[in-house]
């Protein structure tokens, strides 16, 4: 009877051991979100399972921070010695893009964002010459991101109660601080490969007039990978089928 369970022992370590090896040896997504949602944001998406996803939460930016400087602080939070994957959305978007240029991965995609400041929509422009926004607090722009946000992107409203808890829970200093960096962002073009963007025809944030997509999603908003989560699911997962 000892040795039954001796060996039923080993069996089971053996088939632990086994399990987490496969779960080491999977590549990593990560999974970058934007300035006012957080790591729920892609609570509806289905990717493939032969890969990790990992969420990575944005801290507070440090007064002064640019967007390439930023982009560096996250770099402790990916392992870079296994194949990884990175995907980011708005400002997760141009984070992963300045990312993509320093850490070369497997595979990055960007949506509803920018790939560079040219990108960017002519607001943030006449903003970089004329900084209204320094003169508002921190508390000021919070809640007025809650009266906008439906506005601007009516898309929201099939997840409101969701989008609406996650802009209450953003620290308004964060929010404050994502706006400079955003408008004075410095990137011109991109120079890592494997960079492949995905972009809605109704993103208002951040209108596809000034985006070069891979693939474009009809009727698609800012919003999308959360009112939209099952075609998404369903393109991020054929980039990753085709992925050498």
């Amino acid at each position: 009877m000892k040795k039954y369970a001796q060996i039923l022992f080993i069996i089971l370590l053996f088939m632990l051991f086994e399990a987490a090896f496969a779960q080491a040896s999977k590549p990593k997504i990560y999974l970058i979100h934007g300035q006012g949602s957080d790591s729920r944001l892609f609570s509806k998406l289905k990717l493939n399972e032969a890969f990790d996803t990992i969420y990575l939460n944005l801290p507070i930016p440090a007064k002064g921070d640019d967007m390439e400087n930023y982009a560096k602080k996250l770099i402790f939070k990916i392992d870079t010695t296994a194949p990884f994957i990175l995907i980011g959305v708005s400002l997760g978007g141009m984070l992963a893009a300045e990312l993509n240029d320093i850490l070369h991965p497997l595979q990055t995609i960007i949506i509803s964002s920018a790939k560079n400041r040219n990108e960017l929509p002519n607001r943030y422009k006449f903003m970089r010459v004329i900084p209204l926004y320094k003169l508002f607090p921190a508390f000021l722009i919070k809640g007025s991101s809650f009266i906008m946000q439906p506005l601007v992107e009516p898309d929201r409203k099939k997840e409101k109660v969701l989008f609406k808890n996650m802009l209450h829970n953003k620290d308004k200093l964060f929010l404050k601080r994502t706006i400079p960096m955003i408008v004075n962002w410095q990137k011109k073009y991109n120079t890592g490969k494997a960079l492949m963007h995905i972009h809605g025809t109704k993103d208002h944030t951040i209108p596809i007039k000034n985006i070069i997509a891979d693939i474009v999603i009809k009727n698609g908003s800012h919003m999308m990978v959360l009112t939209q989560a099952k075609l998404i699911s369903e393109k991020i997962n054929e980039l990753l089928e085709n992925l050498d």
